[in-house]
């Protein structure tokens, strides 16, 4: 387990360029674009490219699919030339590693096969060659439930010797942030409807406060 000098941030779901703005002026690490039409949180293609092309240099732009056809992945890879890939579905490792591209394993806490930890570790390891493991809470939505995960079962993964970079998601908020780090110790955060007005629609002063909180610990 990588024990982070200070705790990374990411805001996802992203929708509007003045958000993204916010969000870099605050000193995030990497801003999330939602390419499942199935969100609140969606952009298109398009939009995904105006909102890429206002991300200055040292902050990562990462899109995030949901069993997505291959086509689709390879498109947004080369019109919107993101950092980072997250799948976030029921992507087979094959899959995740065959577009030759960086890539994040988000795993749904809870779920049947992940209700344990036991079960959830042999699923991680499954994925050696993403960047990070991502854990959110586990929901029909595919993320930004606003529902807290179960953090004990995580204590497979953090006892593992051979895992990747932790990075917790699953109700996080500038209230709570700060203990669930303390209690989790992950390598980054990454946060949605905590720093939201409505779905896609964030607030400078949560992202800030957010930011703050993290800082904090």
């Amino acid at each position: 387990m990588l024990i982070p000098f200070r705790t990374r941030v990411k805001i996802c779901g992203l929708t509007r360029p003045d958000d993204v703005q916010a969000a870099v002026q605050a000193g995030v690490d990497a801003i999330g674009l939602v390419m499942y039409p199935k969100s609140s949180r969606a952009v298109s293609i398009e939009q995904a490219r105006a909102l890429r092309a206002a991300v200055p240099a040292f902050v990562n732009v990462v899109v995030l699919f949901v069993n997505a056809t291959v086509q689709e992945v390879q498109d947004t890879i080369r019109l919107v030339q993101p950092d980072l890939l997250q799948f976030h579905g029921d992507e087979s490792p094959q899959y995740c590693a065959s577009f030759g591209h960086r890539y994040m394993r988000a795993f749904r806490v809870g779920a049947p096969g992940l209700d344990t930890a036991e079960g959830l570790l042999q699923a991680c390891q499954a994925y050696q060659s993403a960047s990070a493991w991502l854990f959110d809470s586990y929901s029909d939505t595919y993320g930004g439930s606003g529902l807290v995960l179960d953090s004990s079962l995580l204590r497979s993964v953090q006892a593992a010797c051979n895992t990747q970079a932790l990075v917790l998601a699953g109700g996080l908020n500038p209230s709570s942030v700060a203990e669930r780090i303390a209690a989790v110790r992950p390598y980054a955060v990454d946060v949605s409807s905590g720093v939201e007005v409505s779905p896609g629609v964030k607030s400078s002063q949560k992202i800030a406060q957010f930011m703050a909180a993290v800082r904090g610990v």
